[in-house]
């Protein structure tokens, strides 16, 4: 254990004995410091409040908040008040923010570390692209008086450094700072909507809720939202590609929301990537909580992304979409990454142009295997047994055509 993650169980063990970690999180407190924090109090109709009340609960009653979980808890969530209450407050001063026009956007989806960064990152560099950027979703306003500089780039890395120092092997893991495309899961959290909680913390109860529930109001929101970045920074001409693995949880919100969508699977061998993601999670909420299971991770992850690829499957036998979804392959994006853009383009009769290309090749030679290096994760560390996950995931690679990548690489030497 290191030095921090002692200091960190002394003084949660301290607060326990002040009985500070059996306070509830109330949503209505809230609710009250961040109206006053902004100086307004019109939400307008945005449905947040049960999912808020609903979010806490499931913090109070399984996520064992520490210390350092509660004050991150509540400054994330006045933080995402504080936003509504400035986005009603823009659109009431220029109505014309809902009339924007979000057309054809692309929505990237698939397993965790299936290379959808890489190939969103990619699509970046045609600057027709647009995506909405880490800052953009921390603070989609400026926070200072109209006179100031806008500071909202520099305040956000801050925050990303704090964060490192808690979870050092975060970045790693996730390469981000605040100029990075974020994952629309940030986005959806305003409205406490979001799968990025049941990330972030040990919230099952939170989690079924939702998924029984249903995505359609973060969707609607999520639309709202980026009809607010694209007011600020108007582009003749642009087209929003957006990305993150929990739109496969969401395809009906987004066909009701986004009827034009185009929307984009990436594929690889679950068996090479769950581990990953189970590591992924234990170490962001390693910070906030008092107890970790790490075999608990394991049988969760596993199980959402079994779930995961019966959607994708189902999706691809039913479409519903205006124009196909586009497959493509983990293995294809890494061994010829501009060819797989090119087959994007065509694919939803989009034109890349030649100084658009050479970007992309450019990032792409900067970045072999997509930027991520090879790591060593062990399965039974999260209490999985290789075989009976490949069994689960069986049908997944059988009808997507994919082969355990080990065997692909074998069979690919031996054709050469």
């Amino acid at each position: 254990m290191t030095f921090q993650a002692r200091a960190l169980r002394l003084v949660d063990a301290g607060a326990g004995v002040l009985g500070i970690l059996d306070r509830k999180l109330s949503a209505e407190q809230l609710v009250a410091r961040a109206c006053r924090q902004a100086g307004m109090d019109d939400f307008g109709d945005a449905p947040f409040m049960d999912p808020l009340r609903r979010f806490l609960a499931a913090c109070d009653d399984e996520a064992a908040l520490g210390v350092i979980g509660r004050i991150a808890t509540q400054w994330d969530v006045v933080r995402f008040l504080t936003n509504l209450l400035r986005l009603r407050a823009e659109e009431k001063r220029a109505p014309d923010i809902l009339a924007e026009p979000i057309r054809q956007p692309i929505f990237i989806t698939g397993l965790p570390r299936s290379g959808t960064t890489f190939l969103h990152r990619m699509l970046l560099e045609d600057p027709a692209t647009m995506a909405p950027l880490v800052w953009q979703t921390i603070y989609p306003y400026p926070t200072g008086p109209a006179s100031e500089r806008d500071r909202r780039v520099g305040t956000v890395e801050g925050q990303l450094r704090a964060f490192e120092r808690l979870a050092p092997d975060f970045r790693a893991l996730h390469p981000l700072d605040a100029g990075s495309p974020q994952e629309c899961s940030e986005i959806t959290a305003h409205i406490f909507r979001s799968l990025r909680f049941d990330s972030n913390y040990h919230v099952p109860g939170y989690r079924s809720w939702l998924d029984a529930d249903g995505h359609l109001d973060a969707y609607r929101f999520h639309k709202r939202f980026l009809q607010h970045l694209q007011h600020q920074a108007p582009r003749a001409g642009g087209r929003w590609v957006v990305k993150c693995p929990d739109h496969i949880f969401a395809l009906d919100a987004i066909r009701a929301v986004y009827p034009d969508a185009g929307v984009v699977f990436v594929h690889r061998d679950p068996l090479k990537v769950l581990l990953s993601v189970a590591k992924l999670t234990e170490v962001i909420r390693a910070p906030f909580t008092r107890r970790m299971d790490r075999e608990e991770i394991g049988r969760a992850e596993s199980a959402r992304y079994v779930r995961a690829t019966e959607l994708m499957m189902e999706a691809s036998r039913t479409e519903g979409f205006e124009r196909p979804i586009l497959h493509v392959s983990h293995e294809d994006l890494i061994a010829d990454p501009l060819g797989s853009v090119r087959g994007l383009y065509a694919h939803f009769g989009l034109e890349l142009d030649a100084a658009s290309a050479a970007r992309v090749s450019g990032y792409a030679e900067a970045r072999p295997n997509g930027g991520y290096g090879a790591r060593n994760y062990r399965f039974e560390d999260h209490g999985l047994d290789p075989e009976a996950e490949r069994e689960k995931f069986s049908s997944y690679m059988r009808h997507f055509g994919l082969l355990p990548e080990q065997r692909r690489r074998d069979a690919t030497l031996a054709a050469d």
